[in-house]
């Protein structure tokens, strides 16, 4: 696939930048979705690039993940000092000095209650599955027939009204329930000022990766990976073809990075 001019000229004039931030989502976009979580990887060309562009000067790389970090770092094996964002921005880590995510004793209470819900909706809705995260909690109907996990959505939302402080997020075959107030958008946003960017490159897949794409602003470039409606101007079909992009900005960095 040939990259489009209007966005190949977009990467030639980001590379240029004194500090490029490189933010990627990991499912969807460095790697194919599959059906379990556990087994995705990214594309071996596209975390090559990821580690090209890691080892450039005044170049930093991240993932912004709504996986837990632990689950993001077993999958991605990202680069030493990649920055990672997870459980839609509930996670961070910005070096090794960073502490770890702490709930408060309501929090805590609210997830228990959260995880019952969807424990019981799990254990009557065959094909669904559960994931735990540090701040909250997954249902996955993935592996589910479509009215089954049309049907364990809506009773996992049901279930969850009571809940007062519990945010629910629609996904790609996926409910997210968290108990801590963030989203990717802020995740970028921390992750702007740890860098120091003067440019950020982001891409990203799903509905949830919008709320990153509108933080960009003029000298920022967004790609979304497969169809939907985005904020991003550039849009690619597939992770397969998103390697292209990836790959031409880190031969475009390592050209033109200020040393």
């Amino acid at each position: 696939m040939a990259i489009e001019a209007e966005l190949h000229a977009a990467l030639r004039r980001l590379a240029a930048t004194p500090r490029l931030l490189v933010a990627l989502d990991f499912d969807g976009t460095l790697a194919p979705l599959v059906e379990r979580a556990e087994d995705a990887r990214a594309l071996p060309a596209s975390a090559e690039a990821v580690r090209a562009l890691a080892a450039l000067p005044h170049t930093t790389t991240a993932l912004i993940s709504g996986r837990a970090l632990d689950s993001l770092r077993a999958v991605a094996d990202p680069p030493a000092d990649t920055m990672l964002i997870g459980s839609h921005g509930a996670e961070t880590w910005t070096g090794p000095d960073r502490a770890p995510l702490a709930l408060t004793p309501e929090q805590a209470d609210l997830l228990a209650r959260a995880v019952a819900v969807v424990e019981q909706v799990v254990a009557d809705h065959a094909g669904t599955r559960i994931e735990f995260k540090p701040a909250g909690v997954v249902l996955h109907t993935r592996t589910a027939a479509d009215d089954i996990a049309g049907a364990a959505v809506a009773a996992a939302r049901a279930g969850l009204v009571p809940l007062d402080g519990v945010s629910v997020t629609d996904g790609k075959r996926v409910l997210e329930i968290s108990v801590v107030e963030a989203d990717k958008g802020q995740g970028l946003a921390l992750l702007r000022q740890a860098a120091g960017a003067t440019a950020v490159f982001f891409a990203g897949d799903d509905v949830t990766d919008e709320h990153a794409q509108k933080t960009l602003g003029a000298g920022d470039i967004g790609v979304r990976i497969g169809p939907g409606e985005t904020a991003a101007p550039f849009s690619v079909d597939s992770p397969e073809a998103f390697t292209e992009v990836l790959e031409e900005l880190a031969a475009l960095r390592a050209a033109g990075a200020p040393a």
